[in-house]
C-alpha cells in the first residue's frame, strides 16, 4: 500500500487552495527542465549542421544539472515524502482501472492520492534516464579539459568507454521522445490544472475533491 502524502509536503491548504509543489520544487522542476533542454540543443544541434562551441556550455549545464539533482535528492531524503512517489498494490489497483475504463469507455472509479501512477512512472523513467546520462557524462569528462583536470582518455579501457558512450547516447534520444511526450501531456486541457500547479504551485479545493483521493492525500485543513 502506498504511504499516504501529506499536503504539508507543500504547505497547508488555504483560502481554497492546496499546495501541490513548494516553491523549491517548483524551482528544481523549471532548472531541471532548462538544463535538459540545453544538453540536447548542444548534444544534436551540431549533428544537423549547425555548428558553434557547445562542448564547454554542455558539460558546464551537465554539472548544474547534477548539482541540482543531488539538491533535489537531498531535500526529499530530509523532508521524508519519498513515500510520495512510491509504487505500491494501490497504484497497481489504479493502473488496471484505468485499463478497464478505457475499454469500457468511461472515466475511472479510483482516485488517486497527490500523484497518479502515470506520473509517478514519468518520474521514475525521468530518473532512471537521466541518472544514466548523468553518471555516463561524469565519465566521460575525463576526456576533455577543464579548468579542474586535464583530460585522461584512459581513464576506462575501450570497449568500456563504448559501454559509456552507447548508454549516454541511448539516454539522449530517449530524453528527446519522453521531453515530447511530457510536453504533449502537460498542454491538454484535462492535464492543465498540473501544469499551473507546476507553475504557480497549487490546485483549487473543488480539483482536489474531483481528482484526488483524501484518504490517500491527506491535506491540512
Amino acid at each position: 500500500m502506498t504511504t499516504p502524502s501529506r499536503a504539508n509536503s507543500g504547505g497547508p491548504a488555504t483560502a481554497g487552495r492546496i499546495v501541490r509543489h513548494a516553491l523549491p520544487d517548483r524551482l528544481f522542476h523549471w532548472l531541471g527542465a532548462a538544463c535538459v533542454l540545453v544538453l540536447l540543443g548542444t548534444a544534436f544541434l551540431p549533428i544537423i549542421g549547425i555548428e558553434f562551441g557547445w562542448v564547454t556550455v554542455h558539460w558546464v549545464t551537465g554539472l548544474v544539472l547534477i548539482a541540482a539533482m543531488l539538491f533535489h535528492i537531498v531535500r526529499v531524503l530530509m523532508r521524508g515524502t519519498l513515500g510520495s512517489m512510491w509504487l505500491g498494490r494501490a497504484d497497481a489497483a489504479d493502473a488496471l482501472d484505468v485499463v478497464r475504463a478505457t475499454l469500457e469507455r468511461k472515466l475511472p472509479s479510483r482516485r488517486p492520492g497527490k500523484y497518479s501512477v502515470a506520473q509517478k512512472f514519468i518520474h521514475h523513467a525521468f530518473a532512471v534516464v537521466v541518472l544514466t546520462t548523468s553518471i555516463t557524462g561524469s565519465l566521460m569528462l575525463a576526456r576533455i579539459d577543464t579548468p579542474w583536470w586535464q583530460r585522461n582518455p584512459y581513464l576506462l579501457a575501450d570497449a568500456t568507454w563504448g559501454i559509456v558512450y552507447v548508454l549516454h547516447g541511448l539516454g539522449a534520444l530517449l530524453l528527446i521522445t519522453m521531453v515530447m511526450m511530457h510536453v504533449y501531456f502537460a498542454l491538454r486541457p484535462e492535464k492543465l490544472k498540473f501544469t499551473r500547479a507546476m507553475i504557480r504551485g497549487w490546485i483549487t479545493r473543488r480539483e482536489f475533491d474531483e481528482h484526488h483521493d483524501p484518504q490517500r492525500w491527506q491535506v491540512d485543513r
